[in-house]
């Protein structure tokens, strides 16, 4: 579900076909004789342009993969992504380092094949990995107790991955200036003292690698079981609540926050213990301001996001 409305630049739309030069640099990286059979675009993606390929190498081995191109900088903007991310930080050689160390995780990931993080052989910065199997969750209210366990357990294998450090360090997308509301905002006094809140000295914790951008649409399912966690951009060194709050927030906006709650109750459970702090909801929920032209927040989430905004002020007020 998408927290924001995007509209992608109109240089490399959201799922425009990879050109000829791109494919034929992808069937190089298969071998001598490599012939791309199938292409199919993927769903979802903002700062992405995602393709499902097929490709036949001259043996007649077929191999399933991703084609991952980052999209151009729009003119009078520092990069088109879904918040207002760091410039260069945001780059495919973030995530080829991410995959590198992702090689050692316990959970599925995609591998990289080849990287042209340039742009130098197609139409833009690109990679290519594995292609997982699975889709994006659809889960039964009855099966979502299953699926919320998966997801906490997932988590604990990306937090342990060594070589953390070597990752950019966390920093928030809102950097607190300005302090502006959302466009659609009722309860406008909540977002003053949710900046309050953030304003802050952050509460202390531990650094890990973390997804950082940890929701159900970058995971895959099938039958049940989670597949895979995708989508590894965003990739950091930082605090574990960092990915509790970005998966906490879909799961209010999708189910409500007693799911969510749910969802922090299962990551106590396969942690051995974990004390949550909501000054990392607050932070991740200001993540999605300020807003800006051609990204807004969707006017109907905004009540259902300041209830959830209220409950989470209460709380901290309550310590």
């Amino acid at each position: 579900m998408d927290l924001v409305t995007q509209s992608p630049p109109a240089c490399l739309p959201i799922g425009a076909p990879p050109s000829r030069a791109t494919l034929r640099w992808v069937e190089e990286c298969l071998g001598q004789g490599a012939e791309v059979r199938m292409i199919r675009p993927l769903a979802g993606g903002v700062a992405h342009v995602n393709h499902a390929l097929l490709v036949e190498s001259r043996a007649g081995s077929a191999h399933r993969l991703v084609l991952r191109r980052w999209l151009p900088t729009s003119p009078g903007r520092p990069h088109d992504a879904p918040f207002a991310r760091g410039g260069s930080d945001f780059s495919p050689e973030r995530e080829i380092a991410a995959l590198a160390l992702l090689a050692a995780a316990e959970i599925p990931t995609p591998s990289l094949v080849a990287a042209d993080p340039a742009g130098a052989y197609g139409d833009a910065p690109a990679l290519l990995i594995t292609r997982l199997i699975g889709h994006p969750p659809r889960p039964a209210p009855d099966d979502l107790p299953e699926y919320l366990i998966q997801f906490a357990a997932a988590l604990l294998g990306v937090h342990a991955l060594n070589g953390a450090s070597t990752m950019p360090p966390y920093v928030p997308y809102n950097r607190l200036d300005p302090r502006t509301p959302p466009a659609h905002a009722i309860r406008t006094e909540l977002w003053r003292r949710a900046y309050d809140v953030a304003s802050r000295p952050a509460p202390e914790a531990p650094s890990r690698f973390i997804h950082r951008d940890y929701q159900p649409d970058n995971t895959l399912w099938s039958y049940g079981r989670l597949t895979g966690v995708v989508d590894w951009s965003d990739a950091s060194y930082g605090p574990v609540a960092v990915d509790i709050a970005r998966m906490r927030l879909s799961l209010v906006l999708r189910y409500g926050k007693p799911v969510a709650d749910r969802f922090l109750a299962a990551f106590d459970q396969v942690s051995g213990g974990y004390p949550h702090d909501p000054y990392w909801d607050v932070r991740c929920l200001l993540d999605l301001l300020p807003e800006e032209p051609g990204r807004t927040i969707s006017e109907a989430h905004v009540p259902l996001i300041e209830d959830y905004l209220a409950a989470l002020l209460a709380e901290l007020e309550a310590r």
